[in-house]
């Protein structure tokens, strides 16, 4: 049977980062993607001129649904814009006891614009965290759980160390962010601590690549992978979607998910 991937976050009518990235990188790797949407926003390359939150009522029984028919073996969240949903989309998680939850605390578009209320910080922090089988913030969104500076990789070994001790199973730092030519992000387990990088790329076109990255994640642990195989094998695939990413629109064009097609891997 084809494995399922759920899920949980904003649409982007721009397409590029993310329900629409998510989906559209699920398929790539082959799982069966399903929604949840949290939020609507009109979007394009340029930024987003309006959020509209769906009722935590109503995201509750996109996940009901889907649970109850077609099951799930793997979900991710992403934009949960306040705390009301925030606590909705974890009380789910318990009641389904999901397994395979990839929480990318999406906080602040790559545009500037805040996409997670301060009064969902909290609750982030104390619902869904000790549920989270990865933990995927970057480095301002560390900073921003954390209430400390994440400016090299020292720090970002301190903030790993951090927020797994919050819940997760494992949390991944991104470095991206960071200077260097190598683009450099922390694994911790709780027990042993990775350093993985990679080259670092130059392009003006990386809208969703933090979406993109974290609903690999998910694929791959939908299909069976080790936690951290699911990661080196993401991070692969979001150098593929860098290094071809699209120029659409007039602003920070979205990365593409579809070059992944090309590397010849299952």
């Amino acid at each position: 049977m084809i494995a399922r991937a759920l899920t949980i976050a904003g649409s982007d009518s721009g397409g590029g980062a993310g329900v629409q990235a998510d989906l559209k990188t699920f398929t790539v790797f082959r799982v069966f993607g399903m929604s949840a949407i949290t939020a609507l926003t009109a979007q394009n390359t340029c930024g987003i001129t309006g959020i509209y939150d769906v009722p935590p009522i109503f995201v509750r029984q996109q996940i009901d649904a889907v649970v109850a028919d077609i099951g799930v073996d793997a979900v991710k969240t992403g934009m949960l814009s306040n705390a009301d949903i925030v606590v909705a989309v974890a009380g789910a998680l318990r009641d389904h006891h999901a397994q395979n939850v990839v929480v990318d605390p999406v906080m602040v578009a790559g545009t500037g614009a805040t996409l997670l209320g301060a009064d969902a910080r909290e609750a982030l922090l104390r619902e869904l965290l000790p549920l989270a089988t990865v933990l995927t913030p970057n480095i301002h969104e560390a900073e921003n759980l954390t209430g400390a500076p994440v400016t090299c990789v020292a720090d970002m070994r301190r903030a790993a160390r951090a927020l797994q001790a919050r819940g997760p199973r494992v949390c991944l730092i991104k470095g991206g962010h960071l200077g260097g030519a190598e683009a450099i992000d922390v694994f911790y387990d709780g027990h042993e601590l990775h350093e993985l990088a990679t080259p670092r790329l130059t392009s003006p076109h990386t809208h969703g690549t933090g979406c993109q990255l974290s609903a690999a994640i998910t694929a791959c642990l939908a299909r069976g992978m080790s936690v951290l195989d699911s990661v080196r094998r993401s991070k692969r695939f979001i150098s593929a979607a860098i290094a071809h990413g699209l120029a659409l629109g007039h602003g920070t064009g979205p990365a593409n998910p579809l070059a992944w097609l090309d590397q010849r891997e299952d």
